[in-house]
């Protein structure tokens, strides 16, 4: 049940399709991207229905390369109501390009995304989370190149990514370039350790009611708002297999069938709305980096 006081969370969707995950790089590597099949169209309107049909809005994370081939989603996501937020326009890790190389890609995915819907992109996250701490560069060049928020660090432990010391809650971050609030993936601290909440192959494998019980406990014990995540080749359980190792089809295939029944059961458990709405929620509070026992309303730190 939905109260009145619970504080609203993040609702995201990362815009990319089946073959374009880190797990299967070396199976269809980006030069082959073209020759797959896409159903990125069919599986963003599964979304979109869904969302429409619970009278929700969330922030659609878009990658600049689906973008560019299918500018009809970024219109129908706009037009919608959602927020258009960036993905990077190559699915680069931010460890594997330079800071030139990442300020490139960044430039380009966001023109594209903000000419193709006409809103101000104002929101990242980076692929397969990268930034980490041999990348907290990117934070620097995110500001410089006018974004307000960053979600990306993912305060776990992962075999390719993750920051486990990291702060688990909405949170402000000063570099010397200026300053942008961190949306970390949401995750629940049990037994001393940080057990990943975000959704994605979480919220697939989890059993639902553990899964919402730890949203629970993140906004009526610790007051706090929850960054949830679903992947748009995530509803789509007749996706052509990809070969690969039996770990990465694994997280990759698991419980796909399973993705809209439990997303339709959380959109009528918990309060969601779009990030850039978190940005301005009076109940939402950011954290100052450094000084964790001062919370700052949002009004003062965003303009």
């Amino acid at each position: 049940m939905i109260m009145d006081q619970d504080p609203i969370n993040a609702l995201t969707v990362d815009v990319e399709d089946y073959y374009q995950v880190e797990s299967f790089t070396d199976v269809v590597p980006r030069e082959k991207w073209a020759g797959w099949a896409p159903r990125i169209d069919r599986n963003t309107d599964k979304i979109l229905s869904l969302f429409d049909e619970r009278g929700v809005y969330g922030t659609f994370f878009i990658l600049g390369w689906v973008a560019e081939r299918n500018p009809q989603i970024v219109r129908r996501i706009a037009d919608a109501g959602h927020e258009i937020a960036c993905h990077s326009y190559g699915h680069h890790l931010i460890q594997n390009q330079t800071q030139a190389e990442f300020r490139a890609d960044l430039i380009r995915a966001k023109r594209l995304i903000e000419d193709q819907s006409g809103q101000r992109v104002i929101g990242y996250r980076a692929p397969t989370y990268s930034i980490t701490p041999r990348t907290l560069w990117a934070l620097d060049i995110l500001i410089e190149e006018g974004f307000q928020y960053d979600s990306s660090i993912f305060p776990i432990y992962h075999d390719r990514y993750g920051m486990p010391g990291a702060e688990r809650f909405p949170h402000l971050i000063r570099t010397v370039s200026g300053e942008i609030v961190e949306f970390p993936p949401s995750t629940l601290r049990l037994a001393g350790q940080n057990i990943p909440l975000a959704g994605g192959g979480y919220f697939r494998i989890m059993p639902y009611r553990f899964f919402s019980w730890g949203v629970r406990r993140i906004n009526r014990t610790e007051q706090q708002s929850a960054i949830f995540m679903v992947h748009a080749w995530e509803v789509d359980e007749d996706q052509p297999r990809i070969s690969g190792t039996w770990l990465n089809v694994w997280r990759h295939r698991n419980n796909l069938s399973r993705t809209l029944p439990r997303l339709q059961r959380l959109l009528s458990d918990f309060n969601f709305a779009p990030m850039r709405d978190l940005l301005r929620h009076p109940k939402c509070y950011f954290k100052q980096q450094g000084d964790l026992h001062t919370q700052y309303p949002v009004s003062a730190v965003m303009d």
